[in-house]
């Protein structure tokens, strides 16, 4: 798990994981992505915890991760390898997040889809390592799952590059 002072820390390495995750091609791109509603910094969510509440729920890579916008290193989620018909979920309130039928292979390193459920997510600007991305956020507790970019495949061209920790899988019976 890295926090953002640890990823600024590495120098060269931020650009590479930053390319990995799609913000440099989209610093020339100049596309946005507006393809759920967009969160007011200031909203208060459903499910709401104090930090120790959290700490105490989630573990210390998914705190760090949903409630600090850490992001896990790549190809170290066990979801990333998940190819079982069913649901994706926030690991912070349980909420339905993704289908597996909209999953598809990034070659990112992370779990990623073409769209989300509706009504599971929201989306804010995020401006960390100086590059304006668009956050995915779980739209009942808050908690960071990932960010959305504009290099997915069709049907909607977007690539949900999610955090693994962040979620929980939920397999439909066979």
């Amino acid at each position: 798990m890295f926090s953002r002072r640890q990823l600024l820390q590495f120098g060269g390495g931020v650009t590479a994981i930053a390319f990995a995750m799609g913000a440099v091609p989209r610093l020339f791109s100049g596309t946005a992505v507006a393809a759920v509603p967009t969160a007011p910094a200031d909203e208060h969510f459903e499910v709401s915890h104090t930090d120790a509440e959290w700490h105490a729920q989630l573990n210390d890579d998914q705190f760090e991760v949903l409630r600090r916008q850490g992001t896990e290193r790549p190809f170290t989620s066990p979801l990333n390898d998940e190819h079982r018909n069913g649901t994706f979920a926030c690991a912070g309130c349980d909420l339905p997040a993704f289908s597996s039928t909209t999953k598809f292979d990034s070659h990112t390193g992370w779990p990623s889809f073409w769209q989300p459920l509706d009504n599971a997510v929201a989306v804010s600007t995020d401006t960390s390592f100086g590059v304006v991305r668009d956050e995915v956020h779980c739209r009942r507790c808050g908690g960071h799952l990932g960010h959305v970019f504009a290099d997915g495949p069709k049907p909607t061209g977007l690539r949900y590059c999610m955090n693994g920790v962040a979620m929980t899988f939920k397999a439909l019976p066979a």
